[in-house]
């Protein structure tokens, strides 16, 4: 399955009614290389992706990802799977769909892999649940460590950092409103 980013990121721009150069302001790109991105002549870093997700107002994964009709339910080995190119994160998609009011996935992060590159976490409320391992969660200054069946809950312009501690990798829930990823 191929996901073409840059027809996503054309039509969605056309249904604004967006120009290229609209859209460039917006993210501090030059049109140049948003044309490039949508010919698929040019990938996107993950933070250009993010501040196109942003000035579109659609989710990061809205553009990673195939959609078909949703189902309600979501199979355990037909979940969405994502391993960011420049992250070393995989995260799989629990909910039907990137388009809705609420986002569940489920993350894997190995203790080598280091930091969690994080999205855009404005305006967003998010509870972990972390089910292996441990994870570093930095909100402001200060610093958690989490542990298997520990929960934390934020304000998403809170969150600093996400780092896998300990030996094992790290599996977590993340459930987000809106979603962002």
């Amino acid at each position: 399955m191929s996901v073409k980013i840059g027809a996503k990121i054309k039509q969605r721009r056309k249904e604004l009614g967006l120009s290229l150069r609209d859209l460039a302001e917006r993210v501090d790109l030059t049109a140049s290389f948003l044309s490039q991105i949508e010919r698929d002549m040019a990938s996107p870093s993950i933070d250009s992706l993010r501040k196109i997700s942003q000035a579109l107002d659609v989710p990061v994964f809205f553009f990673l990802l195939d959609q078909d009709g949703p189902s309600p339910v979501v199979k355990h080995n037909q979940r969405r799977m994502l391993k960011l190119p420049q992250g070393h994160i995989t995260y799989q998609l629990l909910t039907p769909d990137v388009d809705r009011k609420l986002g569940v996935v489920l993350a894997e992060l190995d203790p080598e892999d280091g930091e969690v590159p994080l999205l855009n976490y404005q305006h967003t409320e998010e509870c972990i649940f972390v089910l292996e391992g441990q994870l570093e969660v930095t909100l402001g200054s200060d610093v958690y460590l989490l542990e298997a069946e520990d929960a934390i809950y934020f304000d998403g312009p809170m969150l600093q950092s996400l780092i896998a501690r300990g030996k094992k990798p790290v599996r977590y829930l993340s459930i987000i409103t809106p979603p962002v990823f």
